[in-house]
C-alpha cells in the first residue's frame, strides 16, 4: 500500500512540475518577438530561438500569441488557443507554431498532432484559400518539427 501511494504522490507531483514548467515556458514566450531592430524578450530563449532556421518570421510583426479559436468539427464544439500564430495575407499561408517541453517527444505525440490537426481544420474554416502549416517547436531542445 505504501509503495502505491508513493507512486500515486511522485506521478502527482511529476505532472504539477510538468504543468508548472509549461506554464512558464509559455508565459516567456508570448514575449519573445522579432522586430526591425533585432530580437526582444528572455535572452536565453533568443539565443536558442536564433539558432533555428525561419524563426524570425514566425516571431515577427505578423505573428500573434496565445490566439483564442472555436468553432465546430464533425458536430463537436472545439476551443482552443495557439500558442503562435503567423499568417501573411500577401502569400495566402498561415503557420501554426506550438510549444511542446517534453522530454520525451514519443510520450504524447498522438494527442499533440491530433491538437494541430485540430488547428488546421479550423483554421481552414475561416481562410478557405490558405495554406496551413502546423509545427512543434520541442523547447527541450529547440528542434523544430513539421506536422500537418
Amino acid at each position: 500500500m505504501t509503495n502505491k501511494l508513493e507512486q500515486i504522490l511522485s506521478t502527482k507531483t511529476h505532472q504539477e512540475h510538468a504543468t508548472a514548467t509549461g506554464r512558464a515556458v509559455h508565459a516567456k514566450m508570448s514575449h519573445v518577438f522579432y522586430a526591425q531592430n533585432g530580437w526582444v524578450g528572455d535572452k536565453d530563449i533568443i539565443k536558442k530561438l536564433s539558432d533555428v532556421s525561419d524563426m524570425c518570421e514566425l516571431f515577427g510583426p505578423l505573428s500573434r500569441t496565445e490566439v483564442p479559436i472555436a468553432g465546430y468539427i464533425n458536430g463537436k464544439f472545439i476551443s482552443r488557443r495557439i500558442d503562435r500564430l503567423y499568417i501573411n495575407h500577401d502569400t495566402k499561408s498561415i503557420v501554426v507554431l506550438d510549444y511542446k517541453t517534453d522530454i520525451d517527444k514519443k510520450l504524447f505525440y498522438k494527442k499533440y498532432t491530433e491538437q494541430l490537426t485540430e488547428y488546421c481544420a479550423l483554421l481552414k474554416q475561416i481562410y478557405r484559400h490558405y495554406r496551413v502549416e502546423c509545427k512543434i517547436l520541442w523547447m527541450n531542445d529547440f528542434t523544430l518539427e513539421n506536422i500537418i
